[in-house]
């Protein structure tokens, strides 16, 4: 029995070793071809790629099989499931397939022969390209392919490949940390400080392709778990919001104010980005931050989507070297739809990360049976905007004028500029607008903004493509409404200095976002240990109308946590799902999942289970 308990306990070991290696290396292909392990695979060509660091050499229609017309962009978890069924060729696999040629079994092939054939049959190559392959000294001589050799230099060199991308794994030890799954956190206590770039945008050519990384693998229902446990039902009233007030009206009046309008965009792969602003305080003060929805003008008989979406500001403190960023806090107390926090903060530079759990902000299953028109001709038949687009254009200039002085200044208008096509406009450029466009101090007016719009019609001649693609990518749908995204707006308040807030970039959330968000629930939260598993910590925090829950798994090993939500009522979470599966990676914590109730005039009750698969 003890012999047989210890060659059990050798073969789950040897196990366990086995799988290990084969996640390093998936791993260590993956990111020999993407930055990280929760980028996506946004093409067939990357998928291609990445299968041949993997020491695979897939054929079209490989790729055909996994890479279909209705895919959009495949994570690593899809990698590692492809390479478990595409398994890497073997040198007797490859001589038989020669031997087919070989008829006469000589070990050669004539190259007139061989040229004849892969330039013909299944995955075609050039004439070039077996130029290459015959010209090789190693493997060829006398106008033959010594194939077996030919087999020999593949196998090695597909070998030396996989083992080169494992030692710059092993290596790097800014790749080493990074860690599988989706929103991962790892126990590092710094979060990098995010670099200003060009947003994630619909190219005016073509949909950009989505990259998005939140999603975990689904998993039924009746998936076998081990371990699970329940976290405590959380049960709320329809009228149990907070409504706290974060400063007195007499004691704001003397205090200093900033303020900086903004925006969520929903992009096609359910990502969302949205600005990141930086702020400085001269001199320690008590300070209050909100955010709330922008209630900008709409036409009469258009409901305002977007003023329903959860919105939250997470404040991180640069450091001395400013290469990292400490939460310090974030919103938590509620007023109606405005979220707030009031504290103390000393001088120097923070940043606020906007943020929003995406269970409102959402894509949507609503089919348009028309659209609106956007420009039309008059009695002159010149080209003109309708009142429709016009409207849609002043309510677009309301949320891209950050600052709210009713002009676009060049730093705005690249705002603009980046998120619908990508580019920005420099000074030169500015200074031709300024010819064409009406402005007033070197920035642009609201009319200014209209003729601009209206130029871009006149140039296709009354074609509103681009214009679409415009409206498209600032979250607008084919009848005029603001359906994908949501315009807000934060206000700072400093008793006993000017707090100074700049909008510094357009982008997603990202691994910031996901730490910052990661250590407010743990902090505030309540812990609970997996029935169990004293190593797999779940976290549930609740703040105002949304619930959030963070999985921490402290073990060696990485984990799938299987999430039911069954037993919930009149909720909805982020993920768009009732029951599903995440993986967590070894001693690091990733978001579970976000829930806001479905309608907010009813209690709502949150229930889940946790089961260790």
């Amino acid at each position: 029995q003890k012999a047989t308990h210890l060659e059990n306990s050798q073969g789950k070991k040897s196990q366990h070793t086995e799988e290990a290696n084969f996640y390093m290396n998936c791993r260590a292909a993956y990111l020999t071809v993407l930055r990280s392990s929760l980028e996506n695979i946004k093409s067939r060509e990357q998928l291609s790629l990445v299968l041949q660091q993997a020491g695979r050499n897939p054929s079209q229609k490989t790729i055909n099989k996994y890479w279909t017309s209705q895919t959009t962009a495949l994570n690593f978890d899809d990698f590692c499931a492809i390479l478990k069924q595409e398994k890497p060729v073997t040198k007797t696999e490859l001589l038989e397939a020669f031997g087919k040629i070989d008829t006469d079994k000589t070990g050669y092939i004539l190259h007139d022969e061989l040229c004849k054939i892969l330039t013909t049959r299944g995955d075609k190559m050039t004439w070039d390209e077996v130029s290459t392959i015959t010209k090789q000294a190693d493997f060829n001589c006398h106008g033959k392919l010594d194939y077996s050799k030919f087999c020999e230099l593949y196998l090695t060199t597909r070998e030396q490949s996989c083992r080169t991308a494992r030692e710059r794994l092993e290596v790097d030890s800014r790749l080493r940390q990074q860690q599988f799954g989706n929103q991962a956190e790892t126990s590092s206590e710094g979060i990098t400080l995010p670099v200003p770039k060009p947003s994630p945008r619909i190219s005016k050519k073509d949909h950009r392709l989505p990259k998005g990384d939140s999603r975990a693998p689904s998993r039924p229902s009746s998936a076998q778990s081990g371990k699970a446990s329940s976290c405590p039902a959380v049960s709320v009233g329809s009228s149990s919001n907070r409504s706290t007030k974060l400063i007195e009206p007499d004691t704001m009046k003397e205090w200093q104010w900033a303020q900086s309008k903004g925006c969520f965009y929903l992009e096609e792969d359910g990502e969302i980005v949205s600005h990141k602003y930086r702020v400085h305080f001269p001199q320690r003060s008590s300070v209050c931050v909100t955010i709330k929805p922008l209630n900008v003008p709409q036409v009469e008989g258009r409901s305002c989507h977007w003023l329903s979406v959860d919105t939250a500001l997470f404040i991180l403190k640069e450091n001395e070297t400013q290469e990292n960023l400490q939460l310090v806090s974030f919103t938590e107390v509620q007023n109606k739809e405005m979220f707030g926090w009031k504290g103390e903060l000393g001088s120097g530079n923070y940043w606020l990360l906007p943020f929003t759990t995406g269970c409102r902000l959402r894509k949507g299953k609503t089919q348009m049976t028309g659209e609106a028109k956007l420009v039309y001709r008059d009695e002159d038949g010149e080209l003109a905007l309708t009142k429709d687009f016009r409207a849609a254009l002043l309510d677009i200039f309301e949320t891209i004028d950050l600052d709210g002085n009713g002009l676009l200044s060049l730093e705005e208008y690249n705002f603009f500029e980046l998120r619908t096509s990508g580019e920005k406009c420099d000074e030169e450029a500015w200074a031709v607008c300024k010819e064409s466009f009406e402005m007033k101090k070197n920035e642009l007016t609201r009319q200014g903004f209209l003729d601009l719009n209206l130029m871009e019609a006149t140039d296709r001649e009354g074609d509103p493509s681009d214009l679409w693609v415009t409206l498209l990518s600032l979250g607008y749908n084919k009848a005029l409404e603001m359906t994908e995204a949501c315009p807000f707006v934060i206000d700072i308040y400093a008793e006993r200095c000017k707090p100074r807030m700049k909008a510094m970039c357009l982008e997603a959330g990202g691994p910031q976002l996901s730490r910052a968000v990661c250590r407010a629930v743990v902090n505030k939260g309540e812990p609970k240990a997996l029935d169990g598993s004293e190593n797999i910590m779940v976290h549930t925090y609740k703040s105002g109308r949304r619930i959030t829950s963070v999985i921490e798994n402290k073990s060696e090993n990485k984990v799938i946590i299987h999430v039911n939500n069954e037993q919930s009522k009149n909720c909805l979470n982020n993920r768009g799902l009732t029951v599903f599966a995440v993986e967590v990676a070894p001693k690091s914590m990733m978001i579970c999942q976000h829930v806001v109730p479905l309608n907010e005039q009813e209690e709502w009750i949150y229930s889940c289970v946790h089961s260790l698969v």
